[in-house]
């Protein structure tokens, strides 16, 4: 199987900006770093997440983001982007979302790590760059990057490339994820196929078992900051908060 360039690896620890006359903690300015870096089960060293409901813990230790993607969001943002720029640690070249699926298993310099879900776009990015439109934008192009689990720890460094080691055989692509999670909402048969992915990360797992139930979760909190609650689609009456 063929390697992935790193392109370089992004870390940074949170800090308060400004966002819509008040402050907002966030740590998706991340700089890229040179040398080896520890990589332990929740990040890297020196890293760190703000919102820990979205963002690190096992199964998002790492977040991935093709270079790919670069070039479009420069047109779509009429400016030059440095490495980090959607907060992610990993900036890799030669595998894109519908190359990648749930359950694969890399090689990272020292340690190792598995596919756990898509990277679920948030209001974050709208405070990087002033547009409101942001994290929807990045979640219905699919340009969402993806997250790992720590199934090993250890250095990495970045001419240590990303070797996969293992495909899992449900071949359910990051891409698929995503069309099925914020596009084919009533897709019963993708939610399930997804279901079936044992790798599968918690929280989708979670989300996608309601959806089945009849309840799907509002976006509003992870995309605007905005307060977020379960609502039963079904009536579309409040169910908690979610």
């Amino acid at each position: 199987m063929k390697s992935v360039e790193i392109v370089a690896i992004n870390i940074g620890k949170p800090q308060l900006v400004p966002y819509k006359n008040k402050e907002v903690a966030t740590g998706i300015h991340k700089q890229p770093t040179d040398g080896a870096l520890f990589l332990s089960w929740e990040n890297f060293k020196g890293d760190g997440q703000a919102d820990l409901v979205h963002h690190g813990g096992r199964e998002k230790a790492v977040c991935v983001y093709p270079f790919e993607h670069y070039v479009y969001w420069e047109q779509e943002l009429g400016q030059a982007l440095t490495y980090g720029a959607f907060g992610e640690n990993l900036t890799i070249r030669g595998i894109v979302e519908a190359e990648v699926c749930i359950g694969d298993i890399f090689e990272l310099g020292e340690a190792i790590v598995e596919v756990s879900q898509p990277r679920q776009p948030c209001f974050k990015l709208s405070v990087k760059y002033d547009r409101p439109d942001m994290p929807l934008k990045v979640q219905e192009t699919g340009y969402t990057g993806f997250y790992f689990r720590v199934l090993r720890e250890g250095f990495v460094d970045k001419s240590d490339g990303l070797k996969r080691i293992f495909a899992h055989p449900k071949a359910i692509t990051v891409a698929y994820a995503n069309r099925i999670m914020h596009q084919e909402k009533e897709h019963v048969a993708g939610i399930r196929q997804l279901l079936e992915v044992d790798k599968l990360s918690v929280s989708w797992r979670a989300t996608l078992q309601k959806r089945l139930e009849g309840q799907e979760t509002d976006t509003r909190e992870r995309l605007t900051g905005g307060t977020s609650v379960s609502t039963d689609v079904s009536d579309g009456s409040a169910n908690g908060a979610s």
